[in-house]
């Protein structure tokens, strides 16, 4: 009998592991998901295709934030990004000083929808057209940046800005010569991680900020000691661009270009891109978007007025730019 019993369970025993062996080989693969594409998918769909529509970019005047500062400062928030050094040296009544890296943390803390407006204030525009554009990306759609940023506010602040910065030194080497844009290509890599386009977009909205804005923006000098190594996309129409552009640049018609289904993936993913507008204003919103799908994109700081000034017709800064707006220290 106890010999009948061991030669059940060796019999048994096989068709047990066997069993167990199926149970492991039917587990489901891990799915792996395009990151990149789900986020375009994102950003253009449920996400209100914002680099495309007529919020991009989202400035406001200085005379603007003042005439509601003076009538009605209790809905208007002003969040001041730069550094705390400077903004206790100087800055306009009521602002708060946040770090870039912390605003998203510190828009989460209050009641946005309070207020008519939230204003993010930089020393020129720069660098708080590009926090705004990725508050604005996540839904929040009352957030501006201040136009020309505290360089409008008072000739104070413009000094080494502004005032520094209206500049023709490479007019000469400007071309009416068209380049053809790159073949479509694929879109970058992501790896957060994340599944969902929200996820994803929420994910790089916190990357991208920590990071800062330095790595998103460059100076003309430093572009052109190697303009080969860059691939330079004009934002202007193509009127606009025929006048004359930087040699090699690339036009992209302004709300149009940018898209799927267009000419997003002529961006190379091989080099860093470089977006130029007038101001630089408006390149970096849009390099902050592209930056999110993770194009290694940066503007061109202070955009042409830097290099072709004296020939601009329009969105040339100028002297009448700058108020005389109290501030306080």
């Amino acid at each position: 009998m106890k010999r009948f019993r061991f030669l059940s369970l060796m019999l048994v025993l096989p068709i047990l592991i066997g069993l167990t062996g199926c149970k492991d080989s039917t587990t489901e693969p891990t799915v792996e998901v395009n990151e990149a594409e789900v986020l375009v998918s994102y950003l253009e769909g449920t996400g209100g295709d914002y680099l495309n529509s007529t919020a991009c970019p989202s400035v406001v005047s200085a005379a603007d934030v003042y005439t509601t500062l003076t009538t009605n400062p209790t809905k208007q928030y002003l969040i001041d990004i730069r550094a705390a050094s400077d903004f206790t040296a100087g800055r306009i009544q009521g602002a708060v000083q946040v770090d870039l890296a912390n605003l998203l943390t510190h828009v989460k803390g209050i009641n946005t929808q309070s207020f008519d407006r939230v204003v993010i204030v930089c020393y020129s525009g720069q660098s708080a057209a590009f926090g705004a554009s990725l508050l604005r990306v996540l839904g929040y759609n009352n957030v501006w940046s201040l136009k020309f940023g505290m360089c409008s506010w008072d000739s104070t602040f413009a000094v080494g800005r502004w005032l520094a910065s209206m500049k023709n030194d490479r007019w000469a080497q400007f071309t009416q010569t068209a380049s053809p844009k790159n073949a479509a290509g694929s879109l970058p890599k992501l790896s957060t991680g994340k599944t969902t386009g929200k996820e994803i977009l929420e994910a790089r909205v916190e990357a991208l900020l920590k990071e800062g804005y330095t790595p998103a923006s460059i100076s003309n000098s430093t572009l052109y000691t190697s303009l080969s190594s860059y691939y330079i996309v004009n934002y202007w129409t193509v009127a606009e661009y025929n006048i004359g552009h930087v040699q090699g640049a690339v036009q992209y018609t302004p709300r149009a270009d940018l898209k799927n289904t267009t000419f997003l993936k002529t961006l190379p993913t091989d080099k860093p891109t470089v977006v130029y507008c007038y101001t630089g204003q408006t390149s970096s919103y849009v390099s902050a978007i592209l930056r999110l799908i993770g194009y290694d994109a940066k503007s061109l700081l202070y955009g042409a007025n830097a290099m072709m000034y004296d020939n601009m017709t329009v969105n040339k800064f100028s002297m009448t730019e700058i108020k005389r707006y109290p501030w306080v220290k």
